[in-house]
């Protein structure tokens, strides 16, 4: 099977998409974050009852049900992406408080992580030793099963002499979605919620069939020539392995990986550190080379079947899994590059939302394959891939959980020119995209300051004449709030490169709505859209001012709602999820915000340049 990669050099198509969720599997959240009183401008990484619960103390938990049990429907070894099923029956009293967890590895019981006790008595913790070594990966409670507090599945297991039931018991199912993430896993029910949590059945252990096998593979460009692709996948396997392209040709992967012990912490032990940790398996990566750009080819890595490539691009930040809106997103986007109509993807900050529960990883991974095997996914990172405190990040919090950018650089190597300096730009036809870390030092004597007046005022624009800055946080935002969105400071020292360098577009993710500016500068508005034919509002940068400003960060999470007054350079706002789309011609900018549910176009204006 094959499928096309072509490069437009006058007209390209681009579908920006701003995820932002929160990559957690309970509802009932609590902040936990490292608070420095240096900087305001914080997120925060969400540390919900359910995630600590490796760190509850062992309550004891009689068992004197001899009816219980917990099946799985899964007997055989499992696929690389399975709905199993988990059933609890012999269950004498129904309770609101028991659910199931499912736990990896299987493994994690107290009596095989003695040693870890000091790990948490060097913070201050002396409670009993942690219920789990390793957190649950997900968890459900029994309620999610309608018939199982009414006990609609009642089942006699015992009669009287005069044929009533003298012993029934309930029983309720419970499905979870399980990707191949490669260690063993096993199915916990519990009683007593996240609070008093204790052991009453553990099911059998249940392995991965072909937990080596090759997954997950996205790609990415690497230069703005079009003629090199470089593909990413992760496996069980730390053996370089082969992808083969085009006609015959193959390259051979280099392989790399993190451990426990590259990952951040504190007086305070981190999730990425300590309960959170999961074991990355192997990152493997090959540079495709000698590509056409209007070529037609396909790709298979490993042993894994064959992959289409498309042609167009996709750009975005704050991805992630689990919520209704970047469910609806993802598909949206998929659809998008099925359509075949999408060059590339741009992911511009908090990719997947793992905050240091590394097992996430692999869930997102397999969340973005529709998308990310079939057209380059570039990204850039954001505060829940990189702060942490002490690790060199701009925003002393704790919003990376202790990841402190080393998972999303294994994950996603861009082309950067060194570890740690996260930055670079890239051209889309008629584009040049320059992509920044609002999460590493902007100042003006910092390298990546120097860096962005550079590559700014580097910028061919009879080659390339729009050109289009992002990064993860904000110049202008309206959203109100405690927190802080918008660091003057960072406007102040890295705004008027945007102006002397005639930026175009600036595109930001961090808030969790859409909103869309006049041609700005210093919060004053340098010019206004006018109303073309269609009734667009278009900006004329052959006069050019300054650049228009627009957060697309609506794409997942719970979305934040506007003040009820708001400045006078804020032309449009939108609290709905969804995507914004762009078309691109050497004249002319068109850029469309998409309801994700609708496919409505809620928002749309266009930058010319005659």
């Amino acid at each position: 099977m094959s499928s096309s990669l072509h490069h437009h050099s006058i007209m390209m198509s681009l579908l920006l998409i701003l995820f932002c969720i929160l990559f957690s599997l309970s509802s009932s959240f609590s902040p936990s974050h490292i608070i420095n009183t240096a900087y305001e401008f914080r997120n925060y990484t969400a540390i919900s009852d359910f995630r600590l619960l490796n760190r509850r103390s062992l309550i004891p938990c009689p068992d004197v049900n001899p009816f219980l049990q917990i099946n799985v429907s899964s007997n055989a070894a499992l696929s690389n992406e399975e709905n199993v099923t988990v059933t609890v029956s012999g269950v004498l009293i129904p309770d609101k408080a028991d659910w199931v967890a499912m736990i990896s590895p299987s493994h994690a019981k107290v009596t095989t992580c003695l040693q870890n006790i000091w790990q948490y008595q060097q913070t201050g913790d002396f409670a009993n030793l942690p219920l789990l070594c390793h957190y649950p990966v997900k968890a459900q409670y029994m309620t999610n099963d309608p018939a199982y507090l009414s006990c609609k599945n009642k089942k006699c297991l015992k009669y009287k002499r005069n044929g009533k039931c003298a012993v029934g018991t309930c029983s309720g199912s419970l499905t979870f979605h399980v990707v191949n993430f490669r260690t063993d896993i096993e199915f916990v029910f519990f009683t007593g919620g996240f609070d008093t949590p204790c052991i009453l059945r553990r099911s059998g252990t249940l392995n991965f069939a072909k937990p080596h096998t090759p997954l997950y593979g996205h790609l990415s460009s690497i230069d703005s020539a079009g003629t090199s692709m470089k593909l990413t996948w992760v496996s069980g396997d730390n053996n370089p392995q082969q992808v083969q392209y085009g006609d015959g040709k193959s390259q051979t992967s280099q392989v790399a990986t993190f451990t426990q012990n590259d990952m951040c912490s504190g007086d305070i032990a981190s999730p990425a550190k300590d309960f959170g940790w999961h074991d990355p398996g192997y990152i493997h990566s090959a540079v495709m080379t000698g590509l056409q750009p209007s070529s037609k080819f396909s790709y298979r890595y490993g042993r894994i079947e064959t992959h289409h490539m498309h042609s167009n691009q996709l750009i975005f930040p704050n991805l992630g899994l689990t919520q209704p809106g970047a469910l609806s997103v993802i598909t949206a986007m998929a659809d998008e590059v099925a359509s075949g109509n999408v060059d590339s993807v741009f992911h511009i900050g908090d990719i997947s939302y793992a905050t240091g529960f590394l097992v996430e990883w692999d869930y997102f991974l397999h969340l973005i394959s529709p998308v990310a095997s079939h057209v380059s996914y570039m990204t850039a990172i954001g505060n829940h891939e990189r702060d942490y405190a002490d690790s060199g990040s701009v925003y002393v919090t704790a919003d990376s959980g202790g990841e402190c950018g080393v998972a999303y650089e294994t994950y996603f190597p861009m082309p950067t020119s060194a570890k740690d300096k996260p930055w670079y730009s890239i051209e889309q036809g008629s584009v040049h995209f320059t992509i920044i870390s609002t999460e590493h030092n902007w100042s003006e004597d910092s390298e990546q300051y120097i860096w962005m007046k550079t590559d700014l005022g580097s910028v061919d624009r009879s080659r390339t004449p729009w050109v289009i800055f992002t990064g993860h946080r904000p110049m202008y935002s309206s959203a109100g709030g405690i927190i802080p969105s918008v660091d003057p400071q960072f406007v102040k020292t890295v705004e008027p490169l945007l102006v002397d360098n005639k930026v175009d577009l600036a595109l930001w993710g961090h808030v969790h709505n859409y909103e869309r500016t006049c041609s700005i500068y210093q919060s004053n508005c340098k010019a206004m859209p006018s109303k073309g034919n269609d009734g667009i509002d278009t900006y004329n940068h052959r006069n050019y001012s300054a650049p228009v400003h627009a957060v697309i960060g609506m794409a997942g999470f719970s979305l934040d709602q506007f003040p009820n007054n708001a400045d006078s350079w804020s032309l449009s706002r939108v609290a709905e999820f969804g995507y914004a789309r762009v078309h691109a011609t050497k004249e002319d900018m068109k850029i469309e915000l998409v309801n994700s549910n609708t496919k409505k176009v809620e928002d749309s204006f266009r930058i010319t340049n005659t």
